[in-house]
């Protein structure tokens, strides 16, 4: 079996759906909140697909509001799960059935990807702060002259002398000084 090239186990980015598209569309700074509000309303749905009340959303609400009017992007999100635009706000045509598989994980799968953009730009702003901290530069650039320094005066040899020891070496106790290994004859 072949992997066109691919060790087993990488796997190529499939195609975006619309969907996840609308869902990756976000601002990153509201998109936890506004993920936890879509997952709950389509929770819902999926839960009780017949029940009217779950069907409609007030987009006047102030929670809905804060998550989901206010929000770039999220209204054309669960226009794109097939809410459609009513008096009061959206509503899900009898028709529509939202399914866990493909709204529940779409979402899940958002949030996700949003936790690890969140971490990479928390990543980059903490390099961007170390990167921008003058005393740890000017410090960097005092070690960098005392090494420059250090290695224009060349090798430490004035003061260094080897000193001979005696024909039996160092001061050594070896065993047979203190009758360890000596037989006595027996």
């Amino acid at each position: 079996m072949g992997y066109a090239g691919y060790a087993p186990g990488n796997k190529i980015a499939d195609k975006l759906t619309p969907l996840q598209q609308a869902l990756h569309a976000l601002p990153l700074e509201q998109a936890q909140e506004t993920l936890e509000m879509l997952d709950k309303l389509t929770r819902n749905v999926v839960r009780n697909p017949n029940d009217e009340k779950y069907r409609t959303i007030k987009l006047s609400n102030p929670k809905i509001a804060a998550a989901i009017t206010n929000v770039s992007f999220a209204v054309d999100v669960l226009k794109e799960m097939g809410w459609v635009e009513s008096a009061d706000g959206l509503t899900l045509p009898a028709g529509v059935v939202l399914v866990h598989e493909r709204e529940v994980i779409s979402i899940i799968d958002a949030k996700d990807h949003f936790k690890k953009e969140e971490e990479k730009e928390r990543k980059r702003q903490v390099a961007a702060r170390k990167a921008l901290d003058p005393e740890k530069e000017a410090l960097m650039a005092k070690m960098e002259a005392d090494r420059l320094e250090k290695a224009a005066e060349g090798p430490v040899t004035k003061g260094s002398v080897a000193k001979q020891l005696s024909h039996n070496g160092p001061n050594i106790t070896r065993a047979s000084d203190i009758g360890i290994g000596k037989s006595s004859g027996g």
